[in-house]
């Protein structure tokens, strides 16, 4: 795989975003249309408190994907009502044509008090091109249980022939790695199958992506795409720990090939991301998308900072 880096596209920091957002544009989303491309991404406010609340914001950019054309101005999706899942954020917001609607799949954040976040995977959907969407419900479609007790989200779905296809991550502990630390989360991959795009049933069985890091590797964020009959996966892994401000302990890219959408042989090594010398994404490499588009297979991604400063594009080509 030959990677080749297109540069940063887009850095909210030189724009007006709606509902006070200041910064950081997150996990960016594709959402092809007939002459643009609108790309969905999680920005950021600050409340009363001066806590940060996860709004959902989009840009149009023309096929180049160099060329901005318009930022949304208003609400694409409100946040929960008081004590939902989804009270203080949505991050990330995975989109996907059904028939005449678009189906998003939210990943709601609520506050805890033990430990910091609790988030949940929510659906809404959207009848005006993808302006705004609407719950289908208050609640989760996807959440902790038995044997994922905690942190399901960043749901990545696509239909592949008559089923609908989720990749999450689902959390396996909160960890205290240090005495006068607070608690981190330690999280991995899963994947979950459904046939209407609401009623999921979970995949049971080994560890879907297994660990380069060692057990307390977290993975986030997977991204999946047909392209030359194969299904190609890019996602994001870091320590668990001491990751915000040590430079190579943050998040890089990851890759993982399969031929059935179940099995995924991880490879590494095929997706050649060394961190650059002084960039917008010298010190880490995050929240990935990858997505088709006039035969290109392309990637969005993060860098520094876990978006502060935008999102950047590369082509992947065999």
């Amino acid at each position: 795989m030959i990677i080749k880096r297109l540069g940063k596209i887009f850095d909210p920091t030189h724009h007006t975003l709606p509902l006070g957002c200041e910064a950081f544009a997150q996990s960016p989303q594709a959402l092809v249309f007939d002459d643009y491309v609108r790309i969905y991404f999680s920005t950021r406010a600050k409340d009363s408190s001066g806590k940060f609340l996860s709004h959902i914001a989009y840009v149009d950019m023309d096929y180049g994907l160099q060329r901005l054309l318009n930022i949304s101005s208003g609400e694409v999706i409100p946040l929960g009502a008081l004590g939902c899942f989804d009270e203080h954020g949505i991050f990330p917001f995975s989109v996907t044509r059904h028939g005449d609607s678009i189906f998003a799949y939210t990943t709601g954040w609520s506050r805890r008090v033990a430990v910091s976040v609790e988030t949940g995977v929510g659906l809404a959907v959207s009848h005006d091109l993808g302006e705004t969407f609407t719950r289908v419900g208050d609640g989760p479609i996807l959440t902790a249980s038995l044997d994922e007790p905690f942190l399901v989200g960043d749901a990545f779905v696509r239909e592949f022939g008559d089923q609908f296809h989720m990749w999450y991550i689902y959390g396996t502990e909160w960890k205290q790695f240090a005495a006068d630390a607070p608690p981190e989360r330690v999280y991995k991959i899963g994947y979950a199958s459904s046939e209407d795009g609401a009623d999921w049933q979970k995949q049971r069985g080994p560890q879907l992506i297994p660990d380069l890091l060692g057990p307390n590797e977290s993975q986030a964020l997977p991204s999946v795409a047909k392209y030359k009959d194969c299904y190609h996966m890019v996602f994001c892994y870091r320590e668990s720990y001491d990751f915000r401000t040590t430079q190579g302990r943050g998040y890089r890219l990851g890759y993982a090939r399969s031929n059935d959408l179940h099995q995924w042989e991880r490879l590494d090594d095929q997706i050649d991301f060394d961190l650059p010398a002084e960039a917008w994404d010298s010190d880490m490499q995050a929240y990935p998308h990858l997505f088709v588009l006039d035969g290109r297979l392309l990637l969005l991604y993060n860098g520094n900072e876990f978006g502060r400063y935008g999102f950047g594009l590369a082509e992947l080509t065999f």
